[in-house]
């Protein structure tokens, strides 16, 4: 029989950015920006409270996506709370690319087995992440955020897979965040079902090259994180986050687009590391956005 632990569990949980520019639906990196939830089995009902990114929008009923995966992982352990109490601490932006979906489905899979007697012996952490990834329907915003760092992730007959790659401690990341949100569902909507076989070539080199400037020679990330797959064809939805992207690179900055946009994340190779420094990358933020001075995650989600 499954019992319940007495108390609340809280864990955190990192953005991530996607994709890095050619690595489309297979790279990820976890941000050292992070959601704070805290869950508890109850008498009864379901509470769930929500401060900061999303409050304002997000339900607070069943449909809550930390709900629901806390529902699914507690199906597969055969557990059933008579009650639910969940409160979320949001700092993680919605809808702009930095993973905020993956993250409260990392979050309450992870809160949900927490909450189990046991909870990690019925469900490893490798079968976690692969619930976590059906859930959320692609891997490479659920890999950083569930194991943290640099990960090349995908699915085969087997299930999802991921694997972690090295990250050179002198990278960092600088995101531009615009006001105005663009879903996941609209900027996928303008992909074209095939593209030509002489950019699907370009775009394998430089995944490859990424992997390892990321890994030891920064010096390489903006000739790597060239694009030839998905940003220029998703210019209609975010035209001011392509054209920052443009004028970054134009100057030799690592620039691309996180995830499916619009923020605009670029590679940092150290402080005072002119000229893609921190400090000179944020003075380009244009008027209206928020520019943050992000470290790479290494952790992932972890338990407070």
């Amino acid at each position: 029989m499954v019992t319940f632990v007495e108390g609340p569990v809280r864990v955190s949980v990192p953005a991530t950015s996607a994709n890095l520019g050619p690595g489309f639906d297979s790279l990820g990196l976890a941000l050292d920006l992070r959601d704070e939830l805290e869950a508890e089995v109850v008498a009864d009902g379901l509470q769930v409270e929500v401060r900061g990114a999303g409050a304002e929008d997000v339900p607070r009923d069943e449909s809550h996506l930390v709900v629901r995966a806390m529902r699914a992982a507690f199906e597969v352990m055969g557990a059933a709370p008579p009650g639910l109490r969940l409160r979320c601490r949001n700092v993680i932006p919605h809808a702009r690319g930095l993973g905020s979906s993956s993250a409260a489905i990392v979050a309450g899979v992870s809160l949900a087995r927490g909450l189990v007697a046991g909870g990690s012996l019925l469900v490893g952490d490798d079968a976690l992440f692969d619930l976590a990834a059906r859930l959320e329907g692609h891997p490479d915003n659920v890999a950083p955020a569930f194991f943290g760092g640099f990960t090349i992730s995908g699915r085969d007959d087997d299930g999802f897979w991921s694997v972690a790659s090295a990250v050179d401690p002198r990278v960092g990341t600088v995101v531009f965040v615009p006001p105005t949100p663009v879903s996941t569902e609209v900027a996928r909507g303008l992909l074209p079902s095939g593209v030509p076989h002489a950019d699907a070539a370009a775009d394998a080199g430089r995944t490859a090259l990424l992997v390892a400037a990321l890994a030891g020679q920064p010096e390489q990330l903006w000739r790597a994180t060239r694009d030839y797959l998905h940003q220029e064809y998703r210019r209609a939805a975010m035209p001011a986050s392509l054209a920052l992207v443009d004028e970054l690179r134009a100057d030799q900055v690592a620039a691309v687009v996180s995830g499916a946009g619009p923020t605009v994340l670029a590679f940092t190779d150290g402080p005072g590391a002119a000229p893609v420094s921190a400090e000179r990358l944020l003075a380009r933020s244009p008027e209206g956005w928020h520019a943050h001075h992000l470290a790479v995650d290494r952790d992932g989600i972890r338990s407070l």
